[in-house]
């Protein structure tokens, strides 16, 4: 699991930035909104990742925000939806027009960016519209423990059960803390 990488970038694309950390390059698969926010080649950059493992490889996707990966993440647990309709969805509307367009099931939205047809933009409102309500983020936005229930979905947790368990830690605590206590608390050790 790779959470987040930190450093210059070396390339950049409409769909994709290289970033070189200390003498390794990752490349990201990005949106259109991370692409724009991240700065140009040369730059000190951050992003926060996830890593799709599939029988034809290892692929990384970058975020400029915790916000938009946690978006990328609900888009995923959409069935028919993997993580390059979820990169180009974001791409396509932008994380506060997803919020509105999700909450307001506005299906014309949706299906309005290139490649998301009709019936799979109202797929992402019926199965994202109950949930997303529930799942908006229930930590402060510096909290750690948003940033460990992120990394526990990284490494295949559902969201919601990773937030409980972060739930029971202290918001005082450190990342790694934090990561050590979920994970018991997941695994069922006290």
């Amino acid at each position: 699991m790779i959470y987040k990488i930190k450093g210059i970038i070396l390339e950049k694309d409409t769909n994709m930035i290289v970033i070189d950390t200390g003498g390794i390059a990752y490349e990201a698969a990005c949106s259109l909104a991370t692409y724009s926010a991240v700065g140009n080649i040369g730059d000190a950059c951050e992003l926060y990742t996830y890593m799709a493992v599939r029988e034809d490889g290892v692929y990384l996707y970058g975020f400029a925000s915790k916000e938009e990966k946690r978006l990328f993440l609900m888009l995923t647990s959409v069935s028919g939806i993997g993580p390059k309709v979820a990169v180009k969805i974001l791409g396509g509307i932008g994380c506060d027009s997803l919020i509105s367009a999700i909450s307001s099931s506005d299906h014309q939205m949706l299906a309005a960016i290139p490649g998301i047809g009709k019936k799979t933009a109202e797929r992402i409102v019926v199965e994202l519209k109950d949930k997303f309500e529930s799942q908006q983020a229930v930590f402060a936005p510096n909290d750690v423990r948003e940033e460990v229930a992120l990394a526990l979905v990284n490494l295949g947790y559902k969201l919601p059960e990773s937030r409980k368990a972060v739930e029971k830690c202290s918001p005082n605590d450190d990342f790694e803390t934090v990561l050590k206590k979920a994970l018991q608390l997941l695994s069922g050790k006290k």
